[in-house]
């Protein structure tokens, strides 16, 4: 798809009002209308830029977010685990986790939504923790053939997903230290 050069400041504006919109009225009723017109621009342009609307939402919420997990090296799991944690915004994550949770819920009734979720945000993520999780094991920390090794998504998932169902509370950065610290390293035999 031909896109056209959104200046970083125009495009920064757009993926704002989205998020905005989403936060207001869901997934499902958020259209591309209204995303027009909150942005002051066509539903032609959003379409030339985007594709779709499970692209425009996606990429908005992975818009100025580092993947945490991608680079980060400290020489030990737990540290690594710190610092990624270092990268994300405390009241970013908070507002973030309502809103994966309604996009999680929209996901099943979208197979479009569901592949932008994966391939943008999942999957960037997971590949950055199995890079983690591989040098935590070459450096001994972890056994290669530990079983729990498979279950670190699932973990790290789970507790984003259902503090909020169990305590009634947003995630926020104490919790997930936390759970990592409480959890997952011990699950891992570290």
């Amino acid at each position: 798809m031909a896109r056209t050069r959104l200046t970083p400041e125009r495009e920064s504006e757009l993926y704002t009002a989205v998020l905005d919109l989403l936060r207001e009225v869901g997934y499902d009723a958020l259209t591309m209308d209204a995303v027009a017109a909150r942005t002051r621009s066509s539903k032609a342009t959003l379409y030339r830029q985007w594709g779709s609307k499970p692209q425009l939402v996606v990429r908005a919420l992975r818009h100025d977010k580092p993947v945490a997990l991608a680079g980060t090296d400290t020489g030990s799991l737990r540290g690594d685990f710190h610092a990624a944690l270092d990268l994300v915004d405390t009241c970013q994550m908070e507002k973030d986790s309502a809103l994966m949770r309604g996009l999680a819920h929209a996901a099943h009734g979208n197979p479009d939504l569901l592949q932008a979720m994966r391939e943008l945000l999942i999957d960037p993520e997971m590949t950055g923790l199995e890079t983690m999780l591989r040098r935590a094991v070459d450096r001994g920390e972890v056994r290669a053939d530990h079983p729990a090794l498979k279950y670190v998504p699932h973990m790290l998932i789970g507790a984003y997903t259902t503090r909020w169902l169990v305590e009634d509370r947003a995630v926020d950065r104490a919790y997930v230290i936390d759970y990592v610290d409480s959890v997952i390293l011990p699950a891992l035999g570290v």
